[in-house]
Formats: structure tokens, sequence, C-alpha cells
């Protein structure tokens, strides 16, 4: 997504010089310190709560530090979300005098409208409200998928109503050319279609 990819990271007196995708946004991953992209890191959760604390404590941001720290972090409610949000708390530890919070700031939720996304992400919100860790939105990905019809493909089945691939055949030009003999102002409009079925009241009633 940063265009870092195959890049290293290197360790200096002043701690890890992470990777800058531009001047302003600086990158840490452990896919910098693997040998192989593709490689799995099978570690257990102490050694995977030791490498999220010295990126955490030992990075070099740079003069000034940082305006904002984003952590991606993988779905579910696992140790390195646990251990974030306690390296958080123990760094930014809420001030008494004046109620201002501390830890993470909050907590951006991305999942999709089927059910076994949803699943996963109601147990993230549940953990940010036991963690005390405010929710900023939830994100929707996948919600619909929207484009011009004159740049869809059109796929003609059997004659007995099959649909199956091997009885595909794509009749995208024949399909085409009767719009713009026919009906002309059809092929400006868009085409919107649901990707997956919402469960129950989908993400939206979940958030709220």
């Amino acid at each position: 997504m940063t265009g870092v990819l195959s890049r290293t990271v290197h360790q200096s007196q002043s701690g890890w010089e992470p990777v800058y995708a531009n001047p302003n946004l600086g990158v840490m991953s452990i896919s910098f310190l693997l040998e192989e992209s593709d490689a799995a890191v099978v570690w257990r959760g102490p050694r995977k709560n030791g490498l999220i604390k010295q990126f955490l404590v030992e990075t070099d941001w740079g003069v000034g530090g940082l305006d904002y720290l984003i952590v991606d972090t993988p779905p579910g409610t696992s140790d390195e979300h646990i251990s974030i949000v306690q390296y958080l708390n123990d760094a930014r530890p809420m001030s008494t005098s004046n109620n201002v919070g501390g830890g993470a700031s909050g907590a951006i939720v991305v999942t999709t409208p089927e059910e076994v996304s949803m699943a996963d992400v109601r147990k993230e919100l549940n953990f940010c409200t036991k963690t005390k860790v405010p929710v900023l939105g939830v994100v929707e990905n996948m919600s619909g998928l929207q484009m011009r019809l004159s740049d869809m493909k059109f796929l003609k089945g059997d004659d007995d109503g099959s649909n199956n691939d091997n009885s595909q055949q794509d009749c995208t030009q024949q399909v085409m050319s009767m719009l713009k003999e026919k009906c002309p102002e059809v092929l400006s409009m868009m085409v919107t279609t649901d990707i997956f079925p919402s469960s129950g009241l989908g993400p939206r009633g979940m958030a709220t």
C-alpha cells in the first residue's frame, strides 16, 4: 500500500531507522526484517511481544517525533492487540489533573458485510470497550460494486439455465452493439450491486 516492498530497516545508536514512503510517512514492519517476503512468522507470544515493544520504544522517528502513530493489526483479539494497548498505556499514562486520556487515542475497526467478518469485529469492539480504547469508527470494505455499464462484461449461459464456468460464453460485444443501437443512453449509466449480502442490519447496525 505504501510502496516500500523489498526495503530494509537499519539499527543505529539512536534505534531502528524506519523506511520512509515519503518525507512525511515513515513505516516499520516485521517484513523488513525477513529474508524472504513470503516467509511465515512462526513466533510464540513472548517473542512477538518483545518485537512489538522494540518497534514502539526503539524506533527513531527523527527530530520532533510523530504527529500520529497508526498501528495496523491482524484481525481478532490476539496477543498483539493486548500488548499494543498495554505498552501504549505504559507510554502514555492517563493524566489525572486534566482528565486527558492515555494509551491509544482510538481504534478504527475494518469489516466486510458478511457475518463471518462481523463476528470477529463484534469481539474487537468488545475488546475496545474492556480496554477503554475509544472506537473512532467502523469502516465497511467491499460493501458494494459500482461501475459504468459500458465497462461490464456479459456472459451467456446454456439454454437450460445453467451458469457454470464451462457453459458460459462471452457475449459482451454483442450486448454492447445492441445497446448502442437501441438505447445508447444506457451505456453511461452506473450499475451497483452488493458483493456480500449483509447479515442482519449489517456493519452500520452493528456500529450503532
